[in-house]
């Protein structure tokens, strides 16, 4: 949540009465129940990444117990990307009543101000961090026709831009969300290229990425159409694996099937 103005009654409310909270960071919450004139009566105990499989289980017992537990993370829904996940599937396992109070999110934020599909998406957390297991994750995109959304680091995502157009094609439309519902907000829209070279000046803030899906498949398409369309790029000045790659796009052949074919073809 960026401004606290978002803030539903119902939170508000449950800041306020809840026996325990538990949160990502405590100093954050505090400040969020200050904005928000709320007196936490509750014990706020800390629940992060790195202590959440040992806090899940004593907040289990705690609602057994009968104690209603509010959790809260950062900028963030709890489970979605952040601390929350463990302690959602303890207690659905002991039968304990769970319920979400809605608030801004990011996912769905972005999708809608990326100007981009959304009958259809896949949201995949943030991208990896090594190298080769991004570029193996962006080869899964290649011809997913979902629109695709996606968290990472500000200190990333030039490199993670430049990894997915050099995979996906530097002109895949693409939206940068920087600092959604907070003061500073910002959306970029454009080429994946073009998105690396802006993010190669630096990024600061939570950021939330929307690549664009792969377009649809023409079965119709066979290699000799693709090679006789490449022909006439190249008559037309075109270099030949340019134009192999451009008739190729949207089809079930790849620019290397057309740029052999269309070799063959002069032999």
């Amino acid at each position: 949540m960026g401004r606290p103005d978002d803030a539903s009654t119902r939170l508000r409310d449950a800041l306020a009465t809840a026996d325990i909270v538990a949160a990502e960071d405590t100093r954050r919450t505090k400040a969020l129940a200050s904005s928000l004139g709320v007196q936490i009566s509750g014990r706020v105990v800390s629940y992060y990444d790195q202590v959440e499989a040992v806090r899940a289980p004593k907040l289990v017992d705690e609602i057994e117990a009968g104690a209603t537990v509010l959790l809260v993370t950062d900028a963030g829904m709890p489970s979605v990307s952040d601390p929350g996940y463990r302690v959602v599937v303890a207690c659905a396992d002991a039968g304990l009543r769970i319920t979400c109070l809605p608030g801004p999110s990011a996912v769905t934020t972005a999708l809608a101000l990326s100007a981009m599909p959304s009958e259809r998406f896949a949201f995949d957390g943030f991208a990896p961090r090594k190298s080769g297991a991004r570029h193996a994750w962006l080869a899964t995109l290649r011809a997913d026709q979902r629109t695709v959304v996606f968290f990472e680091s500000p200190h990333r995502l030039a490199q993670t831009l430049g990894d997915a157009a050099h995979v996906l094609g530097a002109d895949r439309r693409a939206a940068v969300c920087r600092e959604l519902t907070k003061t500073y907000e910002e959306v970029r829209r454009g080429g994946l290229g073009e998105l690396a070279e802006w993010a190669a000046d630096g990024v600061k803030g939570e950021i939330t990425v929307v690549v664009a899906g792969a377009a649809a498949v023409d079965e119709s398409a066979t290699i000799d159409d693709l090679v006789a369309r490449a022909r006439a790029l190249v008559d037309g000045g075109a270099r030949l694996k340019n134009a192999c790659a451009d008739v190729s796009a949207g089809t079930g052949f790849s620019k290397r099937d057309v740029y052999e074919a269309v070799v063959a073809a002069r032999e």
